[in-house]
């Protein structure tokens, strides 16, 4: 059953679908004025949203507020992205899906954690203050695909690029819940260095085909989102940087996984692979 702060969250980020979209539904009605442009709109769904946070502000403690002031975002950033997709021009479409999947990862990771693993649980979870290299290289996709918009807005149009960016971010998304799923109270988004009495060694469903299944899914998900905003140059940084980050964090990871599970970790390594290319981990001779 979904934990207290688990139900909070999804009320939040439903609700600010649910009355964001109604709102655009009704400009669409004509409820407004039937003359008014898309930017008007834009601003003035930008006040309701305001709106929303002053009710929540009001309304819930710090704690809580913590938690719903996030997941109304998300929810908001979700639906902004769709309502780009469905509404502007042809070479501003692909940053309609980037949003909304961005909005749909973060929250699930909140949402996946309070699910499997809610003793862990904080605002920390919707990780998205998960570092200044990940809030740098997000900045730096947008302004690369806002320079190529301008320049050469041609190149943002091929959906078959939309198609194949989509593909790698559910699919890497799905393969990233499925882990945590499966792993349940042993997932975690620190690394952990002490063992738990409840710790054990999961080797059964995603886990008998690779060892870190939720890193795989979180690489090719980064990958997919360039590959969706056809930003060449962040591509190839996205791919260096990802694989660098998780082959670092796996070789520390599985020091750890070493010292709690010894030899049933390492007879398990030398049976499954990481999952990512080239990367081995942490190898060590019993």
């Amino acid at each position: 059953m979904l934990c207290y702060e688990g139900r909070l969250s999804l009320y939040c980020f439903t609700g600010a679908v649910f009355n964001l979209v109604l709102m655009w539904i009704y400009f669409d009605l004509g409820f407004f004025s039937e003359s008014i442009g898309f930017w008007s709109r834009a601003a003035l769904l930008a006040i309701y949203y305001l709106l929303l946070n002053a009710i929540i502000r009001l309304k819930f403690s710090n704690k809580d507020y913590q938690v719903a002031v996030r997941a109304t975002f998300l929810g908001a950033v979700f639906t902004l992205g769709i309502i780009i997709f469905q509404n502007c021009d042809e070479q501003y479409k692909s940053f309609g899906i980037y949003s909304s999947l961005m909005a749909l990862f973060h929250y699930s990771e909140y949402l996946g954690i309070a699910f499997c693993n809610p003793k862990t649980l904080s605002p920390d979870s919707f990780i998205l203050n998960h570092s200044i290299h990940y809030a740098l290289a997000a900045t730096a996709s947008w302004v690369e695909y806002f320079v190529e918009v301008h320049y050469f807005p041609e190149m943002k149009t091929h959906k078959i690029l939309w198609l194949i960016g989509l593909v790698l971010c559910l699919g890497g998304e799905a393969l990233r819940k499925l882990a945590m799923i499966t792993a349940s109270k042993n997932f975690s988004h620190i690394v952990q260095f002490e063992r738990h009495q409840e710790h054990e060694l999961v080797t059964v469903g995603v886990y008998s085909l690779m060892r870190h299944p939720s890193y795989v899914g979180w690489f090719w998900w980064s990958i997919g989102t360039q590959v969706i905003l056809d930003n060449p140059v962040c591509f190839v940084i996205y791919t260096i940087a990802s694989w660098k980050f998780f082959h670092d964090r796996i070789f520390m990871e599985e020091i750890t996984l070493l010292n709690f599970f010894g030899e049933d970790y390492h007879k398990y390594q030398q049976k499954v692979p990481t999952g990512l290319p080239f990367i081995r981990g942490f190898k060590v001779e019993l």
